[in-house]
């Protein structure tokens, strides 16, 4: 009987050892599947923000091309452009039939024209209201010398005006030699690509 009680006895604690070691060697495996857990979670993680990052500076890029694209709607070059304002007065030499010269670059447009006479001293790219404030940057003319049909020579006002968007209307302001300011719309148009026989 006593050996019968011992054995059991015997049995017992070895169950209870072995289940101990059972317990033991889980939550091993579970300390050592957790760190993996959390290393593949971190590794996710970091790809999910390089992965955002790339994607943030494509649309910045993105923005920015279309940003140019959108102020220079024709590739960097230079074109001859049609000219037209809402003033008979205000308007390009008679030899230059009707158009100015367009350059592009940068995503930036600049048309200069050349106009009838000495009468126009400055212009302004916006509102005459701005071109009297202070500090104000008015364009400056440049003396261009023109050859009518008859043959006659003559030394004319040209300016270089800053176009901001094509085949739509834009203000310009214009001073003459009395002194007063005149506001104006200017439309350029139909780029055509320009060479020295054009």
């Amino acid at each position: 009987m006593k050996k019968r009680i011992a054995a059991v006895m015997l049995a017992a604690v070895l169950g209870t050892g072995i289940l101990a070691g059972c317990g033991s060697d889980g939550s091993s495996a579970q300390s050592t599947a957790a760190p993996a857990a959390t290393s593949e979670t971190e590794e996710t993680a970091e790809e999910a923000g390089s992965e955002a990052e790339e994607a943030g500076q494509e649309a910045v890029s993105e923005a920015e091309e279309t940003k140019a694209e959108a102020a220079a709607p024709v590739e960097d070059g230079v074109y001859l452009a049609e000219f037209k304002s809402d003033s008979s007065m205000f308007h390009v030499n008679e030899t230059k039939d009707g158009k100015g010269i367009l350059t592009v670059g940068d995503g930036k447009m600049t048309i200069h024209i050349t106009l009838a006479s000495k009468k126009i001293v400055n212009l302004y790219p916006g509102l005459s209201e701005d071109a009297k404030k202070d500090g104000a940057e008015l364009l400056q003319p440049t003396e261009d010398e023109v050859t009518y049909s008859d043959g006659t020579t003559d030394v004319v006002y040209g300016f270089d005006l800053p176009v901001p968007v094509l085949d739509e209307e834009f203000d310009c302001a214009l001073v003459g030699t009395k002194g007063k300011w005149y506001d104006h719309k200017v439309i350029v148009s139909n780029p055509e690509p320009y060479t020295e026989e054009s």
